[in-house]
């Protein structure tokens, strides 16, 4: 089910996800919405991409092995992700995926639903995003509001101009080497 904005059925969203929608209703920004299944794994989110026409990323919770610092990755979702190619470009050993208690903490979001939006929650800045170099050239993106059971299709310049922007939020641009 496609909605132009926040869904309309207010009863079955949680108070992370309607701040996400009050967030983006107050930039002004304007966004759909598509309700799902949990988007367990890529070939369900292929089917999410094909609703909303828009490619979704991949959003890995990283922390470095002392769990001393915290990255956001979004990437495509047909990249692999090489924890080595990784580390050297952002000076930082032993990656590994964060604790689902650190993101929710930190993101407000659960484990399954990591997303760049739940960087308006991280106000002490304690999660660094990090965007592979691909993503930026897309017109639309495709990202969960903190629950993997929708997934909110806003324009690429909307997201890293004015919600990261409002967010307090700065990036850093990786490249990944895909599948060549």
């Amino acid at each position: 089910m496609l909605h132009s904005g926040r869904p309309k059925n207010l009863n079955r969203i949680g108070e992370a996800e309607a701040g996400v929608y009050d967030f983006l209703d107050f930039l002004d920004i304007e966004y759909e919405t598509a309700e799902h299944e949990s988007a367990a794994n890529m070939a369900i989110c292929k089917q999410i991409e094909k609703t909303l026409k828009a490619p979704i990323c991949k959003n890995l919770f990283l922390c470095n092995r002392q769990k001393t610092a915290f990255y956001l990755l979004l990437m495509p979702g047909g990249k692999p992700f090489k924890t080595k190619e990784l580390s050297s470009q952002i000076q930082s050993a032993r990656l590994s995926f964060g604790s689902a208690e650190d993101m929710e903490r930190l993101l407000t979001t659960p484990a399954g639903s990591a997303s760049v939006l739940g960087l308006i929650y991280d106000k002490e800045n304690a999660v660094k995003l990090l965007v592979d170099e691909d993503l930026l050239s897309n017109e639309y993106i495709g990202c969960h509001p903190c629950i993997n059971t929708k997934t909110v299709k806003l324009r690429t310049k909307d997201l890293f101009t004015k919600v990261l922007k409002k967010a307090n939020h700065k990036y850093t641009k990786v490249k990944l080497i895909g599948l060549d």
